[in-house]
């Protein structure tokens, strides 16, 4: 595994294990897979709804918690200073575990100023080893890093993938020394990601998957990423990424891929923020039917 060192001196691995959109029934056993095959950061969140199932593989893996990178979230219905440090307490009992590796705003709405501040008390207290943000566009970031704010952000994690490359972006980060973080690294497979004609020949090139040659590609240009699958295969093949590197005519070729646009979507249009807040209200409310009726 390799490693980047954040601005605060917080050593963090290159490569993480995404417990995203993985059923609170297998978080488990997915998570314990992922550490099996060597993976050690686990990124999770408030609004994933299973951040205790984290936990409980994190009690349960038998590696030491100072071994361990765990990243988690702070949903958008938790901001504001004092929701926002009730809701790591919260995320620190589910979790099992004293401190947090790494927390996140998850998006950049609502009070996000006064979340951060809690962010920052919470770091100074030793309880979060670091701090940063989340799908953060430029000028956010850019407005996070200059005023009003006692640290500077570690983190920003956004959508990056050979479709959608975030080249400007990343700049801006490390204008300030903020870390460029990947989610979705492979698009979810969407606009035929896999079957990309460039990217299979390249992997032919070094006897490597598409998978392989996209996570290859985020190291190289100093991406940290979260990745996710609920195969052990999988994750043991996503991990396999240490033993080559692209070429700078591959690196190339994969540049010209870049569309500038989102595979997903876009936190400017107003249509989506409503759709951010109704996406997690439906799913805390089966969360809270889950806990009202355990067989389900």
């Amino acid at each position: 595994m390799e490693y980047v060192t954040l601005n605060n001196g917080v050593k963090m691995p290159m490569l993480g294990f995404g417990v995203y959109q993985i059923p609170k029934e297998e978080t488990k056993r997915c998570v314990l897979d992922a550490i099996k095959v060597g993976f050690r950061a686990i990124d999770t969140a408030q609004s994933y709804f299973n951040e205790s199932e984290v936990g409980d593989a994190i009690v349960e893996c038998g590696i030491p918690r100072e071994e361990l990178f765990i990243t988690t979230k702070v949903w958008i219905d938790n901001y504001g200073y004092e929701k926002c440090k009730k809701s790591i307490e919260e995320s620190l009992k589910k979790l099992k575990t004293d401190y947090i590796d790494l927390v996140l705003l998850h998006q950049p709405f609502s009070d996000y100023y006064g979340a951060y501040k809690a962010l920052e008390d919470l770091y100074q207290e030793g309880k979060i080893k670091a701090i940063g943000v989340s799908n953060f566009y430029p000028d956010r970031l850019s407005d996070m890093c200059l005023f009003e704010r006692k640290i500077i952000p570690a983190i920003n994690q956004v959508e990056v993938n050979p479709l959608n490359q975030q080249i400007m972006a990343q700049k801006n980060m490390e204008k300030f020394g903020v870390q460029i973080e990947a989610w979705a690294p492979f698009g979810e497979g969407k606009s035929g990601m896999f079957e990309n004609e460039t990217l299979k020949r390249i992997g032919e090139k070094y006897h490597k998957s598409v998978a392989q040659v996209i996570l290859r590609w985020l190291i190289q240009r100093g991406v940290v990423i979260a990745c996710k699958s609920t195969h052990i295969e999988r994750m043991q093949e996503n991990i396999d990424v240490f033993d080559f590197e692209l070429s700078s005519s591959d690196m190339e070729e994969i540049k010209k891929l870049d569309s500038g646009d989102s595979l997903f979507f876009n936190h400017q249009d107003p249509a989506m923020v409503e759709w951010f807040d109704s996406m997690v209200v439906q799913r805390r409310k089966n969360d809270d039917y889950r806990k009202e009726n355990k067989n389900w």
